[in-house]
């Protein structure tokens, strides 16, 4: 049971975690923090929030849980002005999709790691963002990746594991460096193309009549290219080594199947799309068996 839990940026991520807590009466009283009132205030009319302070050192006194759910630009003048500020008993937590770069705004932020801290990232989302978009089952059957530091005590450790769990996810642990790799693969990667294939058909002259007539599968494939643009710019800046050499990959992956199309090389064309095909049914099978890979 979580006493009192401080989220630090009450939108769609911190916000379906105060809810699904709610829900599973695992947590007694939530404190949102942020710079701004009006959207705090918004938050404690839906009742995902009990109160809120925009000092950050406020909101977070006697909490015995506290999430960091801000950019990652954002992390570590948060982390600073929560400095000397945290209780006792305090556990710190985040939930950035880069965890390299969280770790080190921590250690710049703090001096030191310290070894209440467990940086976690939760595999769920969607392309809506804002508390208003927040719902309790957002992280029911998704993986919660935790990338514990070797400062990072197991009680700390354990604590976060039950709070994700209580909110219905499945968590996991990793390194940092594995992780970043692996999300640039399976996250960052593709939402970096579906923002580039929106803005590249927006420049096109006739864009009006190109969006006009896009099917599903357009619709389907840019979904996330709604998603949050500082949110996204600060993913790739925190995580871009790892994101350059995915995209360096993929365009030499797409420079072969370029050429196919160039050559009307059908039977190269045809293996590249059955290949595609019979992974992607691979992996939809597997999510299928298991929830908590989607």
């Amino acid at each position: 049971m979580i006493r009192r839990l401080c989220v630090i940026g009450v939108g769609l991520i911190g916000g379906s975690l105060a809810r699904a807590l709610r829900a599973a009466g695992y947590c007694q009283e939530v404190v949102g923090a942020g710079r701004n009132p009006e959207h705090l205030r918004q938050a404690v009319e839906l009742g995902v929030i009990d109160r809120f302070e925009t000092d950050l050192g406020l909101a977070v006194r006697d909490a015995d849980m506290v999430l960091v759910a801000v950019p990652l630009g954002a992390m570590q003048p948060v982390f600073a002005a929560l400095r000397d500020h945290l209780a006792d008993d305090a556990v710190l937590t985040d939930a950035g999709s880069a965890k390299a770069s969280v770790i080190e705004a921590a250690q710049a932020a703090f001096g030191r790691l310290p070894d209440c801290f467990v940086p976690g990232h939760p595999i769920a989302g969607t392309e809506q963002s804002g508390v208003a978009a927040s719902f309790p089952e957002l992280y029911r059957g998704r993986r919660v990746i935790l990338t514990p530091t070797e400062a990072s005590s197991p009680a700390a450790i354990a604590r976060v594991r039950a709070m994700w769990e209580a909110a219905g996810a499945q968590v996991t642990e990793m390194g940092a460096k594995h992780h970043d790799e692996v999300l640039a693969a399976t996250s960052h990667l593709p939402h970096v193309l579906a923002f580039a294939l929106v803005e590249s058909l927006a420049r096109l002259q006739d864009q009006r009549e190109v969006f006009e007539y896009a099917a599903g599968g357009f619709r389907d494939f840019t979904r996330i290219a709604s998603s949050d643009p500082v949110m996204w710019r600060d993913i790739c800046v925190a995580n871009r080594v790892a994101v350059h050499d995915m995209i360096e990959r993929f365009s030499a992956d797409l420079q072969v199947l370029d050429r196919a199309v160039c050559a009307g090389d059908g039977e190269r064309l045809l293996k590249i799309f059955s290949d595609a095909r019979q992974a992607r049914d691979r992996y939809v099978e597997k999510t299928d068996r298991d929830p908590g890979n989607e």
